[in-house]
């Protein structure tokens, strides 16, 4: 069989992004089977430091190197904390670790996540989802990570009342679907070290994004370097337009947002907007923003979005403000809105209005709502 060049290209330039589509890193190598537990001491979500003597009272440890932003990792969080429910009376004890350096994960990276991996969006992760165990932060230096050697996540490492290693890999063989998991690998090495017996499978492959170590930095420059390079223009649109956007006849969920350059919040909020788009734009979305300016300041309103490198659909409404509120007011249902700007929507394809802002947005509201219509898995 002859693998051609352009091959290797596509599949190489699907990694970007495929986030469960893993190269692992060679340069720190996994831990292995029978060695101790690296010692650690570490900050977590809920404002106290952990090292491995806190659990030093456990029969069993698992250690968990998992992350916020990778698909792979979030579609086992609730199997995670059910093992820890199941084993927290036998003497089991779990920790999370995040080892990705929040500065190496690209915007596009994020596109089925509603947050990165800062320590203080892992503490909003920890509260949204209520995790029930202690979930630590290993940016700074990541040596810890390095240390026991992930390669993805999540990626799980099982220590016996030794604290030699015995079990090392996946928590289960299906991450998609845990109805039908046939191989509940870390549990049976748990079960099995309770009943003072040998793990049946000591090592599995594992699954899910790679790890961001902090050498990963220059792909975010190299981004935003080529994001700053994209055209950015304004067309004019008048109501039937509008009308028209609004309705949303695309196959993708629509986020609108109606600005102006004389609007202080809106200029306040936009950032939030442009990275919104950066991070799911490659999904079924797109963001369209409407300018509420008068038409002789459309000058202005370009040199505003070239600014802030909105290389998005811009429109500048042909008519009055007035004229603009009554088209969106029509659009939802005869709804009297304040007329106040910033004014955002998000639209599934069809016109169904998912989300509706007067004033400034939450932009992790408005991503969770995103996810909720794309879903938080890779397809």
């Amino acid at each position: 069989m002859i693998i051609r060049p352009a091959f290797i290209v596509t599949i190489l330039s699907l990694c970007t992004f495929l986030p469960g589509f893993l190269f692992a890193d060679e340069d720190y190598p996994t831990l292995a089977i029978g060695a101790p537990a690296p010692d650690f001491r570490l900050p977590g979500v809920d404002g106290r430091e952990y090292s491995l003597s806190d659990f030093q009272q456990a029969k069993v440890l698992a250690v968990i190197f998992t992350c916020n932003h990778c698909p792979t990792a979030q579609a086992y969080e609730e199997r995670i904390k059910q093992l820890v429910t199941d084993f927290k009376d036998k003497g089991v004890a779990f920790v999370a670790i995040s080892p990705n350096d929040p500065k190496a994960v690209r915007l596009d990276e994020l596109g089925w996540s509603d947050m990165s991996d800062s320590f203080e969006e892992m503490k909003l992760r920890a509260e949204h989802k209520q995790f029930n165990f202690p979930y630590l932060y290993d940016a700074d230096t990541q040596e810890v990570s390095k240390a026991y050697g992930p390669k993805a996540t999540p990626h799980v490492f099982i220590f016996d009342e030794a604290r030699r290693l015995r079990y090392v890999g996946r928590v289960d063989e299906n991450e998609r679907r845990p109805d039908q998991v046939k191989s509940p690998d870390a549990r049976n090495a748990i079960e099995a070290l309770l009943a003072g017996k040998p793990v049946p499978v000591e090592h599995t492959r594992t699954f899910g994004c790679s790890v961001k170590w902090a050498d990963k930095r220059s792909s975010v420059d190299e981004a935003f370097a080529k994001w700053a390079q994209e055209p950015v223009t304004i067309k004019v649109a008048d109501s039937a337009q509008v009308k028209q956007l609004l309705e949303n006849r695309s196959d993708k969920l629509r986020l609108v947002n109606v600005w102006a350059t004389w609007c202080g919040p809106c200029r306040v909020e936009f950032p939030d907007l442009v990275t919104i788009n950066r991070m799911y734009r490659h999904r079924e979305f797109e963001l369209i923003t409407i300018s509420a300016d008068d038409l002789q300041d459309k000058e202005k309103a370009l040199a505003f979005l070239k600014e802030q490198q909105a290389s998005t659909t811009n429109l500048i409404f042909a008519e009055s403000g007035y004229k603009l509120f009554d088209v969106l007011d029509d659009f939802a249902g005869g709804k009297m809105s304040s007329g106040a700007l910033p004014y955002t929507m998000l639209i599934a394809p069809g016109g169904k209005v998912i989300y509706r802002k007067e004033g400034r947005i939450d932009p992790l509201v408005v991503k969770r709502e995103i996810i909720k219509v794309m879903g938080n898995t890779y397809r």
